[in-house]
């Protein structure tokens, strides 16, 4: 068994990868890069090795640095995670030639597998059904035309050497043709260094199911049944779960049994996935599922997997890059209930899924996890920064149910219990995509939330509603114990009246509790007091933070106070005076950043600096003097 290993990876999958080793008495060697050097990974590992700047050019895929790392650490072996490095022969060649041992398939059969037009020329070979389509050598464009017209439309441009949805055109008449094709030559040859590409007849409401394979150097294949991965936006997982709703036993026998084979064909070593299309408009069989490509690496979605089987895949990763055969034989592996996974990602789902930024005030489960039904597996925790150079996705959230409806009851209870509170974030979005009708019933397919619109993407205004009622329940006491501790701006002879100030965003207002009425089926608002006058509510998922004006603060400078203050928790980016200087009213002092934006802090007043209480980099808490003023 390996001793030691380095993850050449980050975020979730570093942890992920870790557990198993330590449960394993195996050594782990963290990398990271200039963003990375606080991250929760490293913090984690017994070892950590810098790698290079914040671009993962400079970094992570920089295969050279990775293979120095593992050197300078004194490691046996590299486990490449996913994404980066994970499915690129070259490296797994050269942490071969270096001496070390690569976790993952031969670098041959990743290559083979990498390009979509070989790997189903493979798949034919192997009797595995593919679709319809044109995977020849001839690239111009008369040849292509000539090709599209014996499919038929509409069909799909690929990228060969394509993945991560990148690559792909829907074309869906003739005329189309020749533009889409540029377009898709010109982003294939811009993320893969090749422009080819291949036709392939489109599935109009297709569904995504993988196989997991798993082989060792002893020519044994196996296949741990079948995950669903229809949930998708812009072609990227957003659900996953195993095994696939709706699937007889006749099919998945046969589509299991066509992953084997595939697997066998290529003599695969190590976790790999056969990804199939499945005809979504009609009922699950014999003829509706179609060889798409295969993943030569663990998957993001790897642990609904591991939940059904109970099995640690990570570990028999590692039993069979040192040697062993695999610990189980093919009818050995049971079935047993339903396990659901939901990928958290640092993401506006209400802004075309931009991906955000910048520091996690509240991160986490406000529950607790430690159920045998639940697992929490997370990139970053509460007061981590979340770099704008990698991928969104910070944790995912998996649990398990003896049945798929039981495990859905319980995603969505405890997406409501998750916080995320000062990156944008998707919990809410995903809680929709749980509660709705189409999932529920497991009739969704790949293209369904594109369909769905402002639907699961926009927050509903009733969740805001509520987490300013719960803000106001406590700046208003209405869980006082005598008449005195309301603030209900009672006078004699006066109706009571329940008004206050908040804000939510940028903007401030008073708040008439009575104007909003919060439906009952609402999920119960659970708010985090951040600071005096900052609270974070999480009301079905979705977060906001809602703030409470310092009108005392505000006169105060408007009559000329002497001190300016961190208005909020965050972080001294600059500092633009020293003791001594003269000032006018409005020239900015000092600069903050909290919540992802700067914050210019101005003079209140005329005067003198008495003294400047901070410096560059310095984390201040709310109320902090930063500057304090003297009369001139």
């Amino acid at each position: 068994m390996i001793s030691s290993l380095l993850i050449a990876n980050r975020g979730e999958i570093a942890c992920r990868i870790m557990r198993t080793c330590r449960a394993l008495g195996i050594r782990n060697v963290a990398v990271y890069s200039d963003a990375d050097a606080q991250a929760k990974h490293v913090r984690e590992a017994d070892e950590a090795v810098w790698i290079g700047a914040s671009a993962a050019s400079e970094s992570y895929l920089d295969g050279a640095r990775l293979i120095e790392a593992a050197k300078q650490a004194g490691v046996e072996a590299i486990h490449p995670g996913y994404g980066f490095l994970s499915e690129n022969a070259g490296f797994a060649r050269a942490v071969i030639d270096a001496g070390l041992i690569w976790v993952g398939p031969k670098p041959d059969t990743i290559e083979s597998m990498g390009l979509k037009d070989r790997a189903k020329a493979i798949a034919e070979e192997a009797g595995v059904p593919v679709l319809p389509g044109y995977r020849g050598d001839a690239q111009d464009a008369k040849s292509l035309a000539k090709e599209a017209e014996r499919i038929g439309f509409p069909l799909l441009i690929k990228a060969v050497a394509g993945g991560g949805g990148r690559g792909i055109r829907l074309v869906s008449a003739a005329g189309e043709l020749a533009g889409e094709l540029e377009s898709a030559v010109r982003e294939a040859e811009s993320a893969f260094g090749d422009g080819r590409v291949m036709l392939e007849k489109l599935v109009e409401q297709p569904r995504h199911i993988e196989v997991q394979v798993f082989g060792d150097s002893h020519g044994q294949a196996i296949h741990l049944f079948e995950r669903d991965c229809s949930l998708q936006r812009r072609r990227q997982k957003v659900i996953e779960e195993a095994p696939a709703p709706g699937m007889p036993e006749d099919v998945r026998a046969a589509m299991c049994g066509a992953a084997v084979q595939l697997a066998q064909a290529v003599g695969y070593e190590g976790a790999g996935t056969v990804e199939f299309i499945v005809d979504g408009a009609k009922p699950l069989a014999l003829d509706t599922f179609w060889f798409l490509e295969m993943n030569t690496r663990l998957q993001v979605e790897h642990p609904v997997t591991e939940m059904v089987t109970g099995t640690d895949l990570v570990e028999w990763q590692l039993r069979v890059a040192s040697g062993e055969k695999l610990p189980v034989k093919q009818d050995d592996i049971q079935l047993l209930g339903h396990s659901i996974e939901a990928r958290i990602c640092a993401e506006d789902p209400a802004d075309g899924f931009r991906p955000g930024a910048g520091l996690i005030e509240e991160f986490g489960m406000l529950v607790d996890p430690e159920e045998d039904w639940i697992r929490w597996e997370a990139g970053f925790e509460s007061g981590d920064r979340v770099p704008a150079v990698y991928d969104s996705m910070i944790a995912k959230l998996v649990v398990w149910g003896e049945d798929r409806e039981m495990a859905n009851d319980r995603l969505i209870d405890t997406l409501a219990h998750l916080q995320l509170v000062g990156v944008p974030g998707n919990i809410g979005f995903l809680r929709r995509c749980a509660m709705a009708d189409a999932f529920i019933d497991g009739v969704h397919h790949v293209n369904w939330i594109a369909e769905q619109g402002e639907a699961l993407s926009q927050p509903p205004d009733a969740h805001q509603h509520a987490s300013v009622m719960a803000v106001c329940d406590v700046l208003l006491g209405y869980g006082g114990d005598t008449p005195w501790t309301v603030k209900d701006g009672w006078r004699m002879n006066a109706a009571p009246v329940l008004k206050t100030a908040v804000a939510v965003g940028e903007d401030a207002d008073w708040f008439a509790p009575s104007d909003h009425d919060v439906p009952e089926d609402i999920s119960m608002p659970f708010l985090t007091d951040l600071s005096p006058r900052r609270y974070a509510v999480t009301t079905g998922g979705d977060s906001v933070l809602v703030e409470v004006p310092d009108f005392e603060a505000e006169a105060e400078a408007l009559a000329g106070g002497n001190a300016v203050k961190a208005p909020m928790p965050g972080k001294v980016i600059a500092v633009n005076v020293k003791a001594g200087d003269t000032v006018a009213k409005g020239d900015v002092l000092a600069v903050m950043e909290a919540m992802k934006m700067e914050h210019a802090l101005a003079a209140p007043r005329d005067g003198l600096v008495e003294l400047v209480g901070v410096e560059v980099g310095a984390q201040v808490p709310e109320g902090e003097i930063l500057v304090a003023l003297e009369d001139e």
